[in-house]
């Protein structure tokens, strides 16, 4: 049995996360406080005081998310992953995890996403949809043709699970996707209250600013596989996580088969750290057989 470590990414922010770790943990306040430092702001009283519409700013999300996630994982006793993954965002909680990146490092190339992910999302208005219950290549084809004929940009983002996949785009791309799709039968396909279009090629001017970023980076040895969202397998390589980490910005999050690879790999628990339960939900719909727990 094969124990696997995952952590969310935007969208599992909540008023009041991580409060209780920081009331209750020296270590735990410790991080908080020099994340403050780091970040340049009181992040902290953000996540435990601040508005949806406060938590809802990429650039306060991003290493929210971050900050709570791997708070939650070092609170864990003996963790002992066998490999790690994050969705999204996700991905740089799990290479502090397994120690390919230092929390310091972590959090830096983290406000550098965001606030490049901020700029990109201003400079060019654009939007994600959820598709429901319609066939991943159905997805993919109508994508693909609505960007031949119209040159609006429209692809896909995040295969979630089974049924569930997120296209992302150009605001005029995302809504004739959405009509289509409903022709060809999907259930729902419903535009997501998100402020760009993220895993898009609309995200290039972020990739460029992060690259620059990561490769002045230490990335060190993983302790344990990180399965990449972009390529979706076991990775070691240093230099290869560095290259799908700049990849992913503007490449789809291959959520889907990222977990059947681990599974495959020998996954039979998954145990998710940080806020929500987004992905204990998803990997259920991806094999029911599998064991899930989460920490946050």
């Amino acid at each position: 049995m094969k124990h696997a470590f995952i952590f969310p990414g935007q969208g599992a922010q909540f008023a009041g996360m991580g409060k209780e770790h920081y009331e209750n943990s020296a270590f735990a306040k410790k991080l908080f406080e020099q994340a403050n430092e780091l970040i340049g702001f009181r992040l902290s009283d953000i996540m435990f005081n601040g508005t949806d519409e406060e938590l809802k700013q990429t650039k306060v999300t991003q290493p929210a998310i971050f900050l709570h996630s791997l708070v939650a994982y070092k609170t864990i006793e003996n963790a002992k992953p066998d490999m790690v993954a994050g969705h999204s965002l996700g991905e740089f909680t799990a290479l502090a995890a397994n120690n390919t990146l230092s929390f310091e490092d972590a959090l830096k190339l983290v406000a550098i996403r965001a606030g490049a992910m901020q700029k990109a999302c201003e400079a060019a208005p654009s939007t994600m949809a959820a598709v429901l219950n319609l066939a991943d290549e159905n997805v993919e084809e109508i994508c693909a043709s609505i960007q031949n004929e119209t040159g609006e940009i429209v692809v896909p983002a995040n295969y979630n699970c089974p049924g569930q996949l997120v296209i992302s785009g150009s605001i005029k791309g995302i809504e004739i996707a959405c009509e289509r799709m409903k022709t060809a039968g999907a259930k729902r396909a419903l535009v997501l209250p998100v402020g760009g279009a993220f895993h898009s090629p609309l995200m290039e001017p972020a990739r460029q600013e992060l690259k620059a970023a990561i490769e002045a980076t230490k990335f060190n040895t993983p302790a344990c596989p990180v399965y990449q969202n972009v390529v979706a397998k076991a990775v070691f390589d240093q230099e290869e996580i560095k290259q799908n980490l700049i990849d992913q910005l503007t490449g789809a999050v291959r959520w889907t088969q990222s977990v059947q690879a681990m599974i495959a790999d020998g996954a039979s628990k998954f145990t998710e750290c940080g806020p929500g339960k987004v992905l204990q939900g998803l990997i259920l719909k991806i094999n029911k057989e599998v064991e899930t727990e989460g920490v946050s």
